[in-house]
């Protein structure tokens, strides 16, 4: 009489964990990080995201154990929106990844979202910088994790005018992301009490920066703002240095990394401000995180990078904790679970998908007060969260009730 019960028990348990399983599809979680492997980006993003990735998924297993098998799986953007939304698509539909990751350039975000959209699943946007993709074009299965150029213009234009860079000219990169680093920081300068005395778009990427520069030049402002990123702008810092520009007017790198720092060196960088959202030497965390990524890849990590590990534990905690890789679940979980890593403290996802987080206004360094190698910034300011990034009542996002 009493065996007929523990086989009922059983068959009960049984059908439990299946249906735990069951609701990790195929009880595999597969992870896809789209970015740009050979292009300019390549240094700020490149291999070290995906590594920063298997970094995070190496953590996570390590400590959480969980009971699901996940996976990488990765590809080359080449900066064309096209070419990662026909990847995206594949990943999706032949691949049953569950999210696409990282994304930068903001033409290859922009694409792979409305694709997420339609195949229900989710982004995670490290890379990519434009506000379009929290205004305008937001989704609600995407989340912006790193930062935007609302936060790099508020931190980086402000304090250029107010230490007297008053009239500004754009050297802008002509695509949506260009477009959007250069109001956003123009509508700080003019709110601040500077003045845009004119500006001039380049092709992107581009190669030969003369043409723009002289205009520039000759334009007789105080400060060149330089809306563009990665190869652009070392290429553009390096173009004015030979032309002589700098001798009379002052660059401001409006979205720089601290691999373009590295590349140009302190001495052509140096006193620059720039805004960021992670450096490696804020802290103990910080540079422990950032010695392990050194050891793998014989460079410090990018904002960019460490913001894709923190995205991708914030991801995987979330599906673990809910024991489902349903989109909209997993989506709901990641709102609600504040983030605290060593990128963010505090860290919340708001209703337009911002994760806002603390920022930081950095000067470069002199060559003479730089320590040790990596060894680049000044910390001048950190600029909270709730000031770094545009206010919700600003939002033009469907998904936010005014």
């Amino acid at each position: 009489m009493k065996l007929k019960p523990t086989i009922q028990a059983l068959g009960l348990a049984l059908a439990s964990i299946g249906a735990v399983h069951a609701q990790i599809s195929d009880n595999v979680v597969k992870i896809g990080v789209l970015t740009d492997l050979s292009g300019l980006y390549s240094d700020v993003a490149g291999k070290g995201t995906i590594i920063a990735t298997e970094m995070a998924i190496e953590d996570f297993v390590a400590k959480e154990k969980p009971g699901f098998k996940i996976e990488v799986v990765s590809a080359d953007h080449q900066n064309k929106g096209d070419i990662a939304a026909n990847k995206a698509r594949e990943w999706f539909e032949r691949d049953k990844v569950d999210v696409a990751s990282e994304l930068v350039t903001t033409s290859v975000a922009l694409a792979v979202m409305k694709i997420a959209k339609e195949k229900n699943r989710i982004t995670l946007i490290s890379g990519a910088a434009s506000t379009l993709v929290t205004n305008k074009d937001c989704n609600d299965v995407t989340v912006h994790w790193t930062y935007d150029t609302y936060a790099v213009a508020n931190g980086t234009a402000k304090a250029v005018v107010k230490q007297g860079g008053k009239k500004w000219f754009f050297l802008t990169a002509d695509y949506a992301f260009g477009h959007s680093l250069e109001k956003d920081a123009g509508d700080v300068v003019k709110a601040n009490g500077g003045e845009i005395v004119g500006a001039v778009r380049h092709p992107f990427p581009g190669s030969d920066f003369s043409s723009f520069l002289l205009k520039a030049q000759a334009s007789g402002a105080q400060i060149i703002g330089l809306a563009n990123a990665g190869g652009d702008t070392i290429n553009s810092i390096k173009q004015a240095a030979e032309f002589g520009i700098t001798q009379k007017q002052s660059l401001a790198g409006l979205l720089m990394f601290i691999t373009d720092v590295h590349s140009l060196g302190l001495k052509a960088t140096q006193n620059m401000y720039l805004t960021e959202g992670f450096y490696w030497d804020l802290n103990e965390e910080t540079r422990a995180w950032s010695k392990r990524f050194f050891d793998k890849t014989k460079r410090m990590p990018t904002m960019i990078q460490a913001g894709q590990y923190s995205s991708v534990m914030h991801y995987l905690k979330a599906v673990k904790a809910i024991n489902t890789d349903d989109t909209a679940k997993v989506m709901t979980q990641m709102k609600k679970t504040p983030i605290n890593d060593f990128f963010a403290k505090n860290g919340t996802i708001r209703a337009d998908g911002r994760m806002v987080h603390d920022m930081y206004l950095l000067q470069v360094k002199k060559p003479t007060e730089s320590k040790t190698p990596w060894d680049y910034y000044h910390v001048r300011a950190t600029i909270p969260a709730a000031e770094a990034f545009q206010p919700l009542s600003a939002s033009t996002c469907p998904l936010v009730k005014k």
